[in-house]
């Protein structure tokens, strides 16, 4: 199989040729290899090999068996290998036992043969880390992919994989997919599990990934969705596996749309027309559609969401110091990292708590919304693609570029409700442009339904980067 075929079939199809023994598994991943060497020194998506390994371990059974697969450098435990989480602080951990969501991947047939760029410890939604690198968008090698699954989006656009591994903690999963032309799902809270850890930044943390077909999206989400024991939450099974929903009529969704920017002033133009443009997409598809206000304190919900990440990196590196019998020192991480260290060191047990009661507050206050409508549309982000290194270019203004670029994602993290972008616009510039669909808790099969069905009226699979 040359390059270009294998870049022709989705994840799923992929598996097909191999069931049909038209194809074999190691064909496959010296097509991912021959790909991966022509573009990630041009993209820094991929930031170790495990090729040997991979090739070593190449199988034929499971529901997508054979296919290459790569995993972010964050989150997910491939035993015998590093987990940097994108820090020099981790640059040596080596993983004794892979996760449970890596035992369900590798029992599925995927291939893993390597992991994906991220920025230190995922806190950032542009993938420019010191121990890793720059990642690049392949749509413009002068653009981020987003950040954090940065690498993993970067890697799936270029045609290195059909379908990456990702996580979302503030929009790491939909962030990196609007900006790369991907279809990116962030399931529910308590989806998909952690273990053997237990939770990421109070629940805001999810595992899935990003992928160019919606049912690869939806495979992929019931390879993972087995709750594992003790786990803090966890959902029921779903009624029926989401593969079967892709390409099932949704029915007449009640649809509320919003064109504005939750936690920055206003989107980019193109922005908010694209969300008008597909809120008439919407109506033309037999759907109600009506523009709303979404309820809720953003600023408040905003400044408890600061006080548990920074808490929680606090916590992170205090575990590490003592692990080790010594200070963390702030050559072993970056300059903001070392910032949000020391804002979470002083962060009390008390203000903690009254975060996570905000939290709980706002995500009550943005359910009442869905009393009338079953989802919600609004922008994936306040623009295209950015520049490399725009938010930090000025100290001063890290804030407040940080939330016009992501203003419209990091709520549905703490409402710990499911969201997904969907490539469905493109600025004049010829950069991807999401729009994202909200669900209520624990809906990812209406999410599934509206994505095949928007699939098929305006299909993005064809349309690849340049490079």
């Amino acid at each position: 199989m040359n390059v270009e075929e294998y870049r022709s079939y989705d994840a799923v199809g992929l598996a097909e040729l191999v069931a049909k023994k038209e194809v074999g598994a190691g064909e496959l991943l010296y097509a991912a290899f021959k790909r991966l060497h022509a573009v990630n020194p041009k993209i820094n998506a991929v930031t170790m090999d495990l090729m040997e390994g991979a090739r070593a371990e190449a199988v034929t059974k499971g529901p997508l068996a054979g296919v290459p697969f790569l995993l972010k450098d964050l989150g997910a435990a491939l035993a015998g290998t590093v987990t940097s989480s994108g820090s020099r602080l981790f640059a040596e951990a080596v993983a004794p036992a892979d996760s449970a969501l890596v035992r369900l991947y590798r029992e599925a047939g995927l291939v893993i043969f390597g992991k994906t760029n991220t920025p230190e410890f995922g806190l950032w939604p542009v993938t420019e880390s010191t121990l890793l690198g720059t990642c690049r968008n392949p749509w413009d090698l002068s653009r981020t992919p987003g950040g954090s699954s940065g690498g993993a989006a970067a890697a799936v656009a270029a045609g290195i994989v059909p379908a990456a591994h990702a996580s979302d903690g503030g929009g790491s999963i939909r962030t990196p997919a609007s900006c790369c032309g991907l279809f990116g799902m962030k399931p529910s809270r308590g989806r998909v599990s952690f273990a053997p850890q237990g939770e990421g930044w109070a629940g805001a943390s999810v595992q899935h990934a990003v992928t160019r077909s919606v049912r690869d999206s939806a495979v992929l989400l019931d390879i993972a969705c087995a709750p594992q024991p003790g786990d803090p939450y966890f959902l029921p099974a779903p009624a029926q596996p989401f593969a079967k929903e892709v390409g099932a009529k949704p029915g007449k969704l009640r649809i509320g749309f919003t064109t504005g920017a939750l936690q920055a002033q206003k989107l980019d133009p193109e922005c908010e027309q694209a969300v008008k443009d597909t809120a008439k997409l919407c109506e033309a598809l037999g759907h109600t559609v009506e523009e709303v206000t979404v309820p809720g304190d953003f600023a408040a919900m905003q400044a408890a969401a600061g006080v548990v990440i920074a808490a929680s990196v606090a916590a992170t590196l205090d575990a590490e110091a003592d692990r080790r019998g010594r200070p963390v020192r702030e050559s072993e991480v970056e300059a903001l990292t070392m910032a949000t260290y020391r804002r979470g060191q002083g962060v009390s047990a008390q203000a903690y708590v009254r975060a996570l009661a905000t939290l709980h507050a706002f995500g009550r206050a943005v359910a009442e919304l869905f009393e009338t409508y079953d989802v919600l549309l609004l922008s994936t982000l306040g623009s295209p693609a950015i520049p490399i290194g725009w938010i930090t270019e000025d100290p001063k203004l890290i804030g407040e570029r940080l939330f016009a670029f992501m203003p419209n994602t990091q709520a549905f993290n703490n409402t710990g409700q499911p969201a997904m972008t969907v490539p469905l616009a493109w600025s004049s510039g010829g950069l991807p442009i999401g729009m994202q669909f909200v669900g209520r808790m624990g809906e990812e099969a209406t999410l599934f339904r509206l994505a095949g069905q928007l699939e098929e009226a305006r299909p993005w699979f064809d349309r690849v980067p340049p490079l």
